[in-house]
């Protein structure tokens, strides 16, 4: 299966980035890698998450702090979000 991360998902993963690159750019790396790694997994294994809280998706835990949100759409794996286990998931909308 191919991984494709959205737009939104990537801007999820540069922000995390940025906020962790300030203090320590050797962590960041690091977990960016986890982040990598996570996606190479569920492209290999694509039942490797829980079933979503959002109908359709799927979530993984690729560190304690943070949740890999996706969805399987026939060959690929679509990332949808990369969220902070501290924030609203999903988030409420008006």
């Amino acid at each position: 299966m191919r991984v494709i991360w959205t737009p939104e998902a990537s801007q999820d993963r540069d922000d995390i980035w940025n906020y962790i690159a300030a203090d320590n750019p050797h962590a960041a790396a690091d977990l960016d890698e986890l982040f990598s790694d996570a996606a190479t997994r569920v492209a290999t294994y694509p039942m490797l998450g829980r079933a979503g809280r959002i109908p359709g998706t799927r979530e993984l835990v690729p560190h304690e702090n943070y949740l890999l949100v996706y969805e399987l759409i026939q060959e690929t794996v679509w990332i949808l979000a990369l969220v902070h286990t501290s924030r609203q998931w999903p988030p409420i909308r008006d």
